[in-house]
C-alpha cells in the first residue's frame, strides 16, 4: 500500500491555514497520479466560461414559475385573465398544457405542473411567459389561484398512523419503501452481550447550497429538435424525462450541458428542465428561466432527515455480539431517490463492523414536507452517525479506548457483511483508522494551555464506508468513443462521453486517463461530453462511480482504437466500448440478503473541537482525514474532494439548520441559513491518503467524491462529548441547542 500525507513538504495545497495539505507528486512520465491543472481553470479564471444564468439568444423571452407555497391544497380554479392582459406576457401555461404531466428520477409519481392537488411548497402550478423578465415577474404576481387547503402531514411518524390521510391516493399508504435485515438471532446476541446501549438519533433535512441556482435556456435547433441547455448530474436521464412529459421521442429532445456550480446530488433530479422545454416547444421561441435562491431552496430536494432508534451490545472486552437498528425516513412529497437512499442506508446503517446478530427495519415514509433525494453520502451519513455514536457510546460504557474498540471488531479481508455479502476486497477501513490514529498521536492529550475557563477542548474518532457505484442489482454501464485522427500518427483525439462535471473535476481526471491510454499529450484532447446527440451515456455524476467508471471505459475503448489504428488504413479511427462492472444484487425483501455494492471506499477521521461552556459555541479546531484512494488519479482533486466533503459534514452537524414549521421552510435564503464560510472551517486540516489498489477501478482508484463528509459529524460530536462529557443525539449542535444541552447536566 503506498502511502502520501498532507503532511508531505512537496508541491503544497494552498488550503485554510499553515497546517492545510501538502501532496507529494509522483516522479513519472504519466498523467494519471499527478496534479495537473484542471482543463477548466484558465476560462474560469479569465471570466470566459458561461454558466446556464449567462446564456442568451436573439428573440429570447423569460419565464417566471409559480410555486404553489403551501404544503398541502386542492387546486380549485386557476385564474389567470389579469396575468395574460399584463403588458409584456405572452402565455401562461398550466396543467392541461403539458402533455404527459409526470416524471419522476425513478418513479415518475411528482406532476410537472399541478392540477389537481400540491402537496408541498415548492410543487410547480404555472408557467408565466414573457418578453422582458420584470413582466414574467408582475404576470406571475397577478396569477389568482383559488386553494382549499388540506391538513398537511408534516411529522413522518404520523403518516404511517392507520388515520392519516394519504398522500397518493393511488398509493393507498404513504409507506414509500421498506426493507430489513435478518442476521443470526438477535435474542441469543443480546443475552451475550455485557454492555448494551439503547439511543434515538435524529438528523436533519440539509439543503445543497451550490454556487449557481437553477438556471438554463431553451430553444428548437434548426433540425426542430427541443434543445435544453442547462447544468445538472445526469444528461441523458434528463433526456428521457423532458421526451415522456412532452410525449416526444427522444431523438427530438437534446440536452446540453453547460459548466456548472456545484451539484452534490441536488441536480439530479429534473427542477426547470421540463418546464423550459414546455414554454419553447409550445412557442417555438427561445425561453429563459433563472431561479433565485428562495425559489432554488425550496423548489430542489434535501437530504432525508432521519429518526434512528439503535441498540446495540458488546461482551466485556469488546467484541460486538448485537445491533438492532429502527430505521424511519421522511421522503418528503414525491418519491424521488428516497427508494434507492433507503438501500443505502439499511446495507450502511451496522457501520463497516463484524456482528453476527443484524436485526434491521427501515422505512420511508411520505410527507407534505419537500421531496428529499440525493446528497452527497446518499444516506450513509444519516445512519452512520448513529453507527459510530453507538461505537463511542460503547467505548465509554466500557472503559476502553474507542479505537481499540473498533480495531476489534472493524471489517477485514475475508469479512462479511450483515447483508451476507463478502466484503470486496481489499478491505482498508483498518488501515485508515491506524493512519487517522498515528497522524493525531491518538490517543491525544488535552492540551494544558492557559485557556478561558468556559473553554473546554475534546477529541473524538469516526470511520465510515460508502459504495462506489449504484449497487443492489442496478444495470451499471459507461459509454465512451474515441475517435483518432491524423495519417501516420495522431494528431488529434476526441473523446464522446456524457460526463457531467458538477465542479468535481471530472472532465480533467477524463483527460488523464486517455493521455495515458493513448499516450498522447494534452493539447491533442478534444472533449466532446455535454451533448447528449454528440457524446455517449454514460450515467450520473453521482455515487463515487464516475472516475471509477470513465476509466475503466476509457481503457477499453483506447484498446479497441489502438488496435484498429495498427491494421486499418481508414482514418479517422473510432472506436466505442461499454464498461459493464461486476453485477450486484438487491436485498432480500425477508432477509436483507444480498450483494449490494461493487466496491467501497473508506475513511477515518478524528476531529479536536473546543466548546464554549457559555455560549455553547462549538468550533473545530483540527480535523484529521485518512482516506484509502485506491489510487489518487489527481491529488490536488482529490485533497479538494475530501476537505470540501470533510467542511460539508461539519456545516451539517453544526450551523447548518434548516429548519420546517408545519410544511413551511423558515429558513429560505443564506441569511437564515448558515453555511460554513472560510472562518468555520477548521484552522488545521491534515489529509492522509492511503493507495491500496482496488483491482475492479481504473489503475486501482476507488470513488472519493462522498467520503470526506460521512465520518466528520459523529467525529466532531464525539469530541464535543470528550470536551463536556455530555452526548448530543441531534444534529446539528447550534450553540441553543449545545447549551441546553450542557444545563441539563445535573
Amino acid at each position: 500500500m503506498k502511502k502520501f500525507s498532507g503532511t508531505e513538504p512537496k508541491a503544497q495545497h494552498k488550503g485554510a491555514s499553515d497546517g492545510a495539505t501538502a501532496v507529494q507528486e509522483r516522479e513519472t512520465t504519466k498523467l494519471v497520479g499527478q496534479s495537473i491543472p484542471r482543463v477548466d481553470a484558465i476560462d474560469k479564471v479569465l471570466g470566459k466560461t458561461q454558466y446556464p444564468g449567462d446564456l442568451s439568444r436573439p428573440d429570447m423571452v423569460f419565464m417566471k414559475v409559480l410555486l404553489a407555497r403551501r404544503p398541502h391544497a386542492r387546486i380549485k380554479k386557476i385564474d389567470s385573465s389579469a396575468t395574460l392582459a399584463t403588458p409584456g406576457v405572452m402565455a401562461v401555461f398550466t396543467a392541461s398544457d403539458v402533455p404527459c404531466n409526470e416524471y419522476g428520477l425513478i418513479e415518475p409519481d411528482q406532476p410537472v405542473l399541478c392540477g389537481d392537488v400540491v402537496r408541498y411548497i415548492g410543487d410547480k402550478v404555472a408557467l408565466v411567459i414573457a418578453q422582458n423578465e420584470h413582466a414574467a415577474i408582475i404576470g406571475r404576481e397577478r396569477l389568482v389561484v383559488d386553494y382549499e387547503d388540506l391538513p398537511a402531514i408534516t411529522d413522518p411518524r404520523r403518516a404511517l398512523d392507520s388515520s392519516a390521510l394519504i398522500l397518493h391516493a393511488a398509493k393507498k399508504t404513504n409507506l414509500l419503501a421498506q426493507r430489513r435485515i435478518r442476521k443470526g438471532n438477535i435474542e441469543s446476541g443480546f443475552t451475550k452481550a455485557d454492555v448494551i446501549v439503547e439511543s434515538e438519533y435524529v438528523t436533519p433535512h440539509q439543503e445543497h447550497a451550490y454556487l449557481q441556482p437553477e438556471a438554463g435556456l431553451a430553444y428548437l435547433d434548426e433540425q426542430g429538435r427541443v434543445v435544453i441547455e442547462t447544468a445538472a448530474q445526469w444528461s441523458h436521464d434528463d433526456r428521457h424525462q423532458i421526451a415522456h412529459a412532452l410525449g416526444l421521442p427522444q431523438d427530438q429532445v437534446r440536452v446540453i450541458y453547460t459548466y456548472g456550480g456545484g451539484a452534490f446530488g441536488g441536480k439530479e433530479d429534473v427542477s426547470i428542465q421540463i418546464v423550459l422545454a414546455l414554454a419553447a416547444w409550445k412557442l417555438r421561441k427561445p425561453v429563459k428561466l433563472i431561479w433565485d435562491r428562495d425559489e432554488s431552496i425550496i423548489g430542489h430536494h434535501k437530504r432525508h432527515p432521519y429518526i434512528i432508534k439503535a441498540k446495540w451490545g458488546a461482551t466485556r472486552d469488546g467484541k460486538l455480539t448485537a445491533i438492532q437498528m429502527d430505521l424511519l425516513s421522511d421522503a418528503g412529497a414525491y418519491a424521488s431517490s428516497s427508494r434507492e437512499v433507503l438501500n443505502n442506508a439499511t446495507a450502511m446503517c451496522t457501520g463497516p463492523y463484524e456482528c453476527e446478530n443484524v436485526w434491521v427495519d427501515s422505512r420511508a415514509v411520505y410527507t407534505n414536507n419537500p421531496t428529499c433525494g440525493a446528497f452527497r453520502g446518499f444516506g450513509a451519513p444519516q445512519v452512520e452517525f448513529a453507527a459510530e455514536m453507538q461505537m463511542n457510546k460503547l467505548a465509554e460504557a466500557l472503559d476502553m479506548d474507542s479505537v481499540e474498540l473498533r480495531k476489534k471488531n472493524l471489517w477485514r479481508n475475508g469479512s462479511i457483511q450483515a447483508t451476507g455479502a463478502p466484503v470486496p476486497e481489499p478491505v482498508g477501513v483498518i488501515k485508515v483508522l491506524e493512519a487517522a490514529a498515528r497522524a493525531a498521536a491518538w490517543p491525544v492529550k488535552k492540551s494544558s494551555s492557559k485557556r478561558l475557563e468556559t473553554k473546554k477542548r475534546g477529541f473524538g474518532v469516526a470511520c465510515g464506508f460508502k459504495n462506489v457505484g449504484y449497487g443492489f442489482g442496478f444495470d451499471e454501464k459507461c459509454t465512451v468513443t474515441l475517435e483518432l485522427h491524423g495519417r501516420s500518427e495522431i494528431e488529434k483525439v476526441v473523446v464522446r462521453a456524457g460526463a457531467s462535471d458538477a465542479g468535481q473535476g471530472a472532465h480533467t481526471i477524463l483527460t488523464q486517463f486517455v493521455a495515458d491510454a493513448l499516450d498522447v499529450p494534452l493539447e491533442k484532447i478534444q472533449l466532446v461530453t455535454g451533448d447528449t446527440s454528440e457524446a455517449d451515456p454514460v450515467g450520473s455524476c453521482s455515487a463515487s462511480r464516475l472516475a471509477f467508471m470513465l476509466g475503466q471505459a476509457v481503457r477499453g475503448a483506447a484498446e479497441l482504437a489502438k488496435e484498429k489504428w495498427r491494421t486499418q488504413s481508414e482514418r479517422p479511427v473510432k472506436a466505442t466500448y461499454r464498461f459493464k462492472p461486476r453485477p450486484t444484487t438487491p436485498l432480500d425483501p425477508e432477509t436483507g440478503r444480498g450483494d449490494p455494492a461493487i466496491s467501497y471506499c473508506y475513511a477515518a477521521q478524528i476531529a479536536e473541537v473546543e466548546v464554549d461552556t457559555a455560549t455553547g459555541q462549538v468550533t473545530v479546531l483540527k480535523l484529521i482525514s485518512a482516506h484509502d484512494v485506491g489510487k489518487a488519479v489527481n491529488p490536488q482533486q482529490l485533497i479538494g474532494q475530501i476537505e470540501g466533503g470533510a467542511a460539508q459534514g461539519l456545516g451539517w452537524a453544526t450551523v447548518e439548520h434548516f429548519v420546517m414549521k408545519d410544511g413551511f421552510v423558515m429558513t429560505p435564503n443564506f441569511t437564515l441559513y448558515l453555511i460554513p464560510t472560510v472562518l468555520d472551517v477548521p484552522e488545521i486540516m491534515n489529509t492522509v491518503v492511503l493507495e491500496d489498489p482496488d483491482p475492479q477501478g481504473p489503475q486501482g482508484a476507488r470513488g472519493v467524491g462522498e467520503m470526506g463528509l460521512i465520518p466528520a459529524a459523529p467525529a466532531l460530536v464525539a469530541a464535543v462529548h470528550d470536551a463536556t462529557g455530555v452526548w448530543f443525539d441531534q444534529l446539528p449542535l447550534t450553540p441553543e441547542r449545545v447549551l441546553k444541552g450542557l444545563q441539563s447536566v445535573p
